[in-house]
């Protein structure tokens, strides 16, 4: 250990002091949870997020042997929303995620992942996705509200954002109507539930991914409330019976042949957080994704 203590860095994640837009790689906050059906607070998410990202920073992940902040990084702070407008933020978001060349974002709803597919489907086209989460979030609405946090991969299947015989789901767990798993099903989308992961164990579940989302744009998407509460407790619609973090680990540590174009970990909601947990959990996922894919993304 040398240098700044933690607890002294700045309020960047991972203390980052570059903000520009002009790096490989930017990490950006999107305070928005206007979109949520059961408890809110996730607007508050990005800030979490980054003060627990702070425990990361005494040197190199101990797989791969990579230190993000030796990267071409930068924190850029929070995209821009309308208050109260959920359509317009999407809009928003969608606008200011096109100019980065490749996102890291911190959540937020998931609801706020449909504007990053689409910005990042206009320059990539169709993108394989790896989706954890208790949910499948392809409900056509969310009680009612097309753009809710339920019914993101609704529309980006229904849109084209995202091949669904490249899409899998892993962790899934919650109630859910048959008709909505019959759908999500029949479009290709493959469904890798809690128990299913637990069962198998990491290494098989990272081989099927591999094999499902092959070779082309992809891009990892990781809603917080895929780990078990126990792990997890700091969002908006727990669901026992999911993953513990190493599991998550494991298998996100398996995947770097996969051809990652962007990311983002959401529904994290501090008020419900019991000693930073959930949001050390959230940081430390992007935190491995960065050295994942960090190392061969360079400078636009």
């Amino acid at each position: 250990m040398s240098g700044t203590p933690t607890f002294a860095l700045p309020g960047t994640f991972m203390g980052l002091s570059r903000s520009d837009a002009g790096a490989a790689i930017s990490v950006a906050g999107i305070p928005l949870d206007i979109g949520t059906t059961n408890r809110s607070g996730a607007r508050f998410g990005p800030a979490a997020i980054r003060q627990a990202s702070r425990m990361l920073v005494d040197g190199a992940h101990p797989r791969h042997w990579v230190d993000p902040l030796a990267l071409d990084i930068a924190d850029i702070g929070n995209l821009p929303v309308a208050l109260g407008d959920l359509e317009k933020s999407l809009a928003m978001i969608e606008e200011s995620a096109a100019a980065i060349p490749h996102l890291v974002a911190l959540g937020g709803d998931h609801g706020v992942t449909l504007a990053l597919l689409r910005a990042l489907a206009k320059r990539a086209g169709p993108l394989g996705l790896v989706h954890f989460d208790a949910h499948v979030d392809t409900w056509p609405t969310s009680f009612g509200q097309p753009w809710g946090h339920g019914s993101v991969f609704f529309h980006a299947i229904e849109e084209g954002l995202v091949d669904p015989k490249r899409m899998v789901q892993i962790g899934i767990r919650s109630p859910v109507q048959r008709e909505v798993w019959d759908w999500t099903v029949g479009k290709g989308v493959t469904i890798l539930d809690a128990e299913t992961v637990q069962l198998e164990g990491p290494i098989a579940i990272a081989e099927r991914i591999l094999a499902t989302v092959g070779k082309g744009p992809a891009y990892l998407s990781f809603d917080i409330d895929a780990l078990d509460p126990a792990f997890a407790p700091g969002t908006g619609t727990p669901e026992i019976g999911g993953l513990a973090t190493w599991q998550a680990q494991a298998i996100i540590r398996r995947l770097g042949v996969l051809d990652f174009r962007g990311m983002d970990v959401m529904e994290v909601a501090p008020a419900y957080d019991t000693a930073e947990i959930t949001a050390l959990a959230a940081a430390t996922m992007a935190w491995e994704y960065l050295c994942l894919v960090g190392p061969r993304l360079k400078r636009p």
